[in-house]
């Protein structure tokens, strides 16, 4: 049994071990998001998917058919999941930070991005909601990506990384644990052998061929449906094919996470969630903001076989996820998320979900979008770029290169051929109601003015209330907010200010650099704690270490003190 306790200061709630001082329990929650795919699942009525543990899942919940991510490509999408907040508000809108300035050179050409690569710094009170979990007493864990865009901060998890699992919970706390499946990931569908080889992608291949042995059928590619936006080729078909084939594998991967949940004793005390970090990872999907880029499957598992089976099709944002997971946990929600609890019924439901996509590795862009539960309005503000420029990394994918080879031999059908055409239109505007694939634009239609308007107007509301990031140059929001000069500010260590005239020393931390989270130790120990208020009960003598970081920041030094034996700091 530990020395030292916390006592954590979250407003009026008292929390301790797994329930409340009122006596309310407080569930542990699993959250498992998976890559690049759409709704392609057997529940949501697809029938060639192979998913019977999602299905399953979504039997023993509540399946969710509205709901949208804010990017269409993942490390905007995650950075808004994970801080409740859109991406362009907060600077992670550009797709990555860590890839600005880079220069790709091979078989497709050479590509290049000016200005210094990046880590976001958020305004100085934005924090990832599992670090707030964890300060109102969760264990909290993830296995293992992370891509939130300004970093990796070490006070956000308890644990991290590949092995980390079930059995690295600490029994005493609920456990709030993050879990990552690459498999469906778009470079899952590349080419093999191409010249311009991922080594990764390679490691993919393997570990998804690992799991394709392990399926009793591969889908046949003269099965598939061919989506309006791409052309209907071998090609095509073939990605798509290994598509459902590496979805098959991943809902084996979702058997196996809920397996260990039941045998451990802990289903019934998890809220289990099963999503996708954004649409699926074919053209015109990924890193769109059509809904075959944003619309993603969600399915929640609540304790006691609440809402059991029920759909709900409210419209649902990721940057709801952090207020609800925090109203889960009975944590204080901070008034600054641009989300809403979505499972309170008392809430009202959203007229509107918005989405933005900024520069995508290589290629700069800004288009913003806004969408009701029929209509869908996209703003361009690079209306002369293509939709589908050159990317070094989509140009992996067999259907990419059939798009180009078909736009080349002029074969293309004039729908699909203005995706590569030079410019595109300075609006859109979608009834969803009668064209779900946004193939037909009726900016111009007067039938639709009425539409336009109010939803020009819902967007311009919007983009005042939240901000926009990308109304400057990329390298004018770094070098001039963030990153002064380029170069990456480091944080101060926080400071020590003990009390030794108690029996036992009262020891405090304070933050020397504005907005930055601390944790502590005792000197020597493998894994830090976050601080979260005073430190009591600490013998004398006691050595600790505390440091501290600003997300975006590099991390402070470690700063040491001996509490009330001879006390110094430093």
């Amino acid at each position: 049994m530990t020395w030292i306790r916390l006592l954590f200061a979250v407003g009026a709630l008292a929390l301790s071990g797994k329930v409340l001082a009122d006596g309310v329990a407080r569930p542990n929650i699993m959250l498992m998001v998976v890559e690049d795919l759409g709704p392609r699942i057997g529940a949501y009525g697809d029938p060639l998917a192979r998913t019977p543990n999602i299905d399953r899942l979504a039997a023993d919940g509540v399946r969710f058919t509205n709901v949208f991510t804010t990017s269409g490509v993942c490390a905007p999408s995650r950075a808004a999941l994970i801080t409740g907040m859109h991406q362009q508000a907060i600077g992670a809108q550009h797709m990555r930070t860590s890839s600005f300035g880079r220069v790709n050179e091979g078989a497709l050409g050479t590509f290049s991005t000016p200005g210094p690569a990046y880590e976001t710094v958020p305004p100085s009170f934005v924090k990832a909601f599992p670090e707030l979990l964890r300060a109102a007493g969760y264990f909290t864990m993830n296995n293992a990506k992370t891509d939130y865009q300004f970093g990796e901060p070490f006070t956000i998890w308890d644990r991290s990384g590949d092995a980390v699992s079930l059995a690295d919970r600490d029994p005493e706390k609920p456990f709030f644990f993050m879990l990552s499946h690459f498999g469906t990931h778009e470079s899952g569908m590349f080419r093999r052998g191409f010249a311009d080889r991922f080594e990764w992608s390679e490691r993919i291949f393997a570990l998804n061929d690992a799991g394709l042995a392990r399926l009793e059928e591969r889908t046949d590619p003269a099965r598939v449906a061919v989506p309006a936006y791409l052309p209907d080729t071998p090609e095509v078909r073939r990605d798509i094919a290994r598509h459902y084939d590496n979805i098959a594998v991943m809902d084996l991967w979702v058997g196996e996470r809920l397996e260990e949940l039941r045998v451990a004793g802990l289903l019934d005390e998890t809220v289990v969630i099963w999503t996708t970090d954004h649409g699926d990872g074919l053209p015109r999907a990924k890193r769109s903001i059509y809904d075959s880029g944003l619309r993603v499957p969600f399915v929640v598992r609540l304790p006691n076989r609440e809402r059991v089976g029920t759909v709900d099709a409210r419209l649902v944002s990721f940057v709801d996820l952090a207020p609800t997971l925090l109203a889960l946990a009975r944590a204080p929600v901070p008034p600054h998320l641009h989300g809403q609890d979505f499972l309170k019924e008392a809430v009202p439901q959203r007229r509107y979900v918005y989405a933005a996509r900024d520069r995508l590795d290589e290629l700069p862009d800004r288009s913003r979008a806004v969408r009701d539960s029929r209509f869908k309005y996209i703003r361009n503000y690079l209306p002369e770029r293509p939709l589908l420029g050159p990317l070094y990394f989509r140009e992996n994918l067999g259907a990419m290169a059939e798009l180009r080879r078909l736009h080349g031999e002029r074969a293309l059908a004039p729908a699909l051929a203005r995706y590569l055409e030079p410019s595109r239109p300075a609006e859109e505007l979608y009834d969803l109601a009668e064209d779900s694939d946004e193939m037909r634009n009726r900016i111009d239609d007067p039938a639709y003015r009425d539409e336009l308007r109010r939803l020009r107007d819902a967007l311009d509301r919007w983009l005042d209330e939240v901000g926009d990031l990308s109304a400057q140059p990329e390298v004018d929001m770094v070098t001039r907010q963030m990153w002064p000069g380029g170069e990456q500010p480091v944080t101060q260590a926080p400071v020590f200010a003990v009390d030794c005239g108690g029996p036992t020393p009262n020891v405090e931390l304070r933050a020397a650099t504005p907005g930055s989270s601390l944790g502590w130790r005792q000197a020597g120990a493998p894994l830090w704690s976050l601080y979260s208020g005073p430190l009591e009960t600490v013998p004398r003598g006691t050595r600790l270490e505390a440091k501290a970081i600003r997300y975006g920041y590099r991390e402070s030094e470690v700063a040491v003190a001996s509490l009330c034996s001879d006390f110094d700091a430093d």
